[in-house]
């Protein structure tokens, strides 16, 4: 009947073979017994999937998201995030596809970013300093800003570290990724991003850890990429939203405990 819903499954041409060896289509991606979640929230299931290409084993991530309310459709939001940071050449995840069922679930496939981890991950495991990537995080961070986006997730587990060379760094969890608005709400949001990196390092358990002059050196570093000064008031304010975002951290630990768990290494 026209104008009425049906499934959507887009795929990489090079992941379709392994799709079609799977057996999974757009309603499989659900029920299909070798997607493995290993994180259930209130809006969404995070899941991984082992497969072979061309005689390369590869690990898929996919999140299942449930079905959207508003206008806009999860999956498709942060298929148009990674594209927009691709644009930007902010490196990122691989994209392997994304779709979305008749019920509006919709879902999201990346590929696992190997010979990467975590940078709170590696820190916590001694398998770098944050020194060593405090100018390759403060860098990216610029550059995602100096290309007009915003993260709003922009926490220390959500840059991936090559563990071969800490300067190789790639920015995930794209799902937020938004343009920055009008002059009077991008000030805003940078601050946000900032404030959340710096809360993130003040919760990391690093093996050697973070101390509050690596966290001002970060920022100096991230306003001289950026070619901004690093005022007072820039200090004071990221501050001020780190305090807040440590309260907001609290209440949401206490509603999904579940919510923090990394990514599941291979």
């Amino acid at each position: 009947m026209p104008g009425q819903a049906t499934n959507l499954f887009c795929v990489l041409p090079q992941y379709q073979p392994l799709m079609r060896v799977l057996g999974i289509d757009a309603e499989a991606i659900f029920t299909h017994p070798q997607i493995k979640p290993w994180r259930t929230l209130s809006d969404r299931e995070n899941c991984t999937l082992d497969g072979e290409i061309d005689g390369r084993r590869i690990r898929l991530h996919i999140k299942r998201y449930r079905p959207a309310r508003g206008a806009s459709v999860p999956a498709e939001d942060e298929e148009k995030a990674i594209r927009a940071l691709q644009a930007e050449q902010i490196p990122t995840v691989q994209l392997v596809g994304w779709g979305k069922l008749a019920d509006r679930r919709s879902f999201f496939i990346t590929e696992d970013l190997s010979g990467y981890r975590a940078a709170d991950k590696l820190l916590e495991s001694g398998g770098t300093t944050f020194d060593s990537i405090l100018e390759s995080t403060a860098d990216l961070a610029a550059k995602l800003h100096k290309s007009g986006l915003h993260h709003r997730d922009l926490y220390l587990c959500h840059f991936f570290v090559r563990q071969s060379d800490p300067k190789d760094v790639r920015l995930i969890d794209a799902a937020r990724v938004r343009r920055l608005g009008g002059i009077f709400t991008r000030g805003r949001w940078i601050n946000k991003d900032l404030a959340q990196f710096w809360y993130s390092t003040t919760t990391a358990r690093a093996a050697t850890p973070i101390t509050d002059e690596q966290r001002q050196r970060w920022l100096q570093r991230y306003a001289s990429s950026r070619g901004i000064e690093l005022t007072d008031r820039l200090r004071r304010s990221t501050r001020r939203k780190v305090a807040a975002i440590a309260r907001h951290d609290a209440k949401l630990k206490r509603a999904e405990p579940t919510r923090n768990i990394s990514i599941p290494e291979q």
